[in-house]
């Protein structure tokens, strides 16, 4: 289980997120308004632009003083392990949404954001993160 805390970690998680969250969402609407992509890879891409923005921003802020050691390098290959499940699973999300269900692509991601949010949360506290306190 997540430590005490918990709460206001997530939240810090969430507040720190929406700058990737931002990067995800410009990469996705511009790829998708100047015709370069189709919704689904360029949210895909897209997710990847964020998790980049969020791993230094949650390395350095939210689990604070847990990536700044010799594990440094494992806490950085679970965390865009995380990211590229997530990715995958964005990928297959948008998709059965967008092209199943014919949601608008942009109402779509924001489904699939909040619901990977908590996902990649629990994984990153618990597995990510967590790993490098165990010293």
């Amino acid at each position: 289980m997540p430590e005490r805390g918990g709460v206001a970690r997530f939240l810090m998680y969430a507040a720190v997120g929406a700058a990737g969250t931002a990067g995800h969402y410009a990469f996705l609407v511009t790829a998708v308004s100047l015709g370069v992509l189709a919704p689904v890879p360029a949210s895909v891409i897209g997710a990847l632009v964020g998790a980049v923005i969020n791993f230094v921003l949650n390395a350095v802020v939210t689990f604070r003083g847990h990536a700044h050691s010799h594990l440094a390098w494992r806490t950085a290959a679970r965390f865009f392990a995380t990211a590229g499940v997530a990715a995958v699973l964005n990928g297959a999300a948008m998709a059965v949404l967008v092209n199943g269900a014919r949601l608008d692509y942009r109402l779509a991601q924001v489904l699939v954001t909040g619901t990977l949010l908590c996902v990649t949360y629990v994984v990153n506290s618990l597995w990510t993160f967590q790993a490098s306190k165990a010293r």
